[in-house]
């Protein structure tokens, strides 16, 4: 099932996360390890940063999150209180992946705003594909083992006393942003097939993509194609195939997902849970027509949301001022970027609520 749905429209209808009396959030960080790690790291560690936003307890403080240098930021992030203490309860948890070359903490205006709502977020650095440490080919490559660090991560939450007790991990969900989006298949079942992708990119080189990415700009397809086949990568490249399923995922949020067409049809089929997809009907990078419509047509339980005139880049946090005269093409929207925020808060609200409900 497909629905194409208005940004202002979603906007009216915002969830509870909008009203002052809502809890505050708590932000606590930390270390996981996964060995693919330091096959992407440009150091070669085996560690990946994580980032957790939850229902903090009454009185905790908040301070604003930004990106950027100290007092020059460069994109607004949202707020938080720093290793405040988790309110009781059973919060369920959500799995949040970045996209290409982006962080944690770029995705943090849905991240605390869906802990404003009641769910613990737990969110990844992706080693070597990341905009904090230096991007690295691997990184740029295996994309699959990206579920290693949210596996990794949700381990490390759940042997976190500060946080272990007032989890719920049999009401698990997963979101995932662009890249993060092929991840975010990826950890709910499905398996991607890398000479399909290629086939695909061979016979439409300028899709967004199939192109060198921004981020990466050096990475051509030619380049790909010869560095999978090194002896560092090809053992890794030989697993993308294998089924990564992260056990329990009961809803999908994809936010503009890149690369579906990595997957066949059938593929996607398997994948049981709900999911629903936002996009901007202007998205050049990955665009609706061989990515979001491709898997709402072949999802079995989807829902499609597309947003007028917004593009890629709409969905990661807003930009300062400064930002807007030094990031250049990620500062460049065309809609109400608050309006477009939103409206994936209010269908990811939506989506999660009813599929991780305490009563399912």
């Amino acid at each position: 099932m497909t629905a194409r749905c208005c940004a202002a429209l979603l906007w009216l209808c915002l969830p509870t996360f909008a009203v002052a009396a809502a809890p505050p959030v708590g932000e606590r960080h930390g270390i996981a390890h996964t060995p693919s790690a330091a096959v992407r790291d440009a150091d070669h560690r085996d560690s990946v940063r994580y980032t957790v936003w939850y229902p903090a307890q009454s009185g905790a403080q908040e301070t604003a999150l930004t990106i950027g240098p100290p007092g020059a930021p460069l994109f607004e992030v949202g707020t938080a209180a720093a290793d405040a203490a988790m309110a009781k309860g059973r919060w369920p948890v959500l799995l949040l992946s970045h996209g290409n070359g982006g962080s944690a903490r770029m995705m943090g205006w849905f991240g605390t705003a869906m802990a404003r709502a009641g769910y613990v977020v737990i969110a990844v650095d992706h080693p070597g594909n990341n905009g904090v440490d230096p991007m690295t080919e691997a990184g740029s490559i295996l994309m699959w083992n990206r579920v290693d660090d949210l596996a990794a991560a949700l381990a490390a939450v759940q042997a976190d006393p500060a946080l272990a007790t007032d989890i719920d991990t049999t009401r698990l969900g997963i979101a995932g942003y662009s890249a993060g989006g092929f991840t975010a298949l990826v950890a709910a079942g499905a398996r991607p097939d890398v000479q399909r992708l290629l086939a695909f990119c061979r016979a439409h080189p300028a899709d967004g993509v199939c192109a060198p990415q921004a981020e990466n700009p050096t990475l051509t397809l030619a380049r790909r194609i010869r560095v999978a086949a090194t002896p560092e990568l090809a053992p890794w490249v030989a697993t993308s195939g294998d089924d990564r399923a992260l056990p329990g995922v009961r809803a999908v949020f994809l936010i503009a997902p890149a690369m579906v067409q990595a997957f066949a049809p059938e593929e996607l089929g398997k994948v049981p849970s709900p999911v629903s997809i936002i996009v901007g009907a202007g998205d050049t990078v990955a665009a609706p027509a061989t990515n979001s419509e491709v898997a709402a047509a072949a999802l079995p339980k989807a829902r499609l949301t597309t947003l007028p005139a917004v593009g890629h880049y709409d969905f990661l946090s807003s930009c300062t001022a400064l930002g807007k005269t030094r990031v250049g093409a990620l500062c460049q929207v065309a809609a109400d970027q608050n309006a477009t925020h939103g409206a994936a808060i209010t269908e990811a609200t939506a989506l999660f609520d009813a599929a991780l409900s305490a009563t399912r």
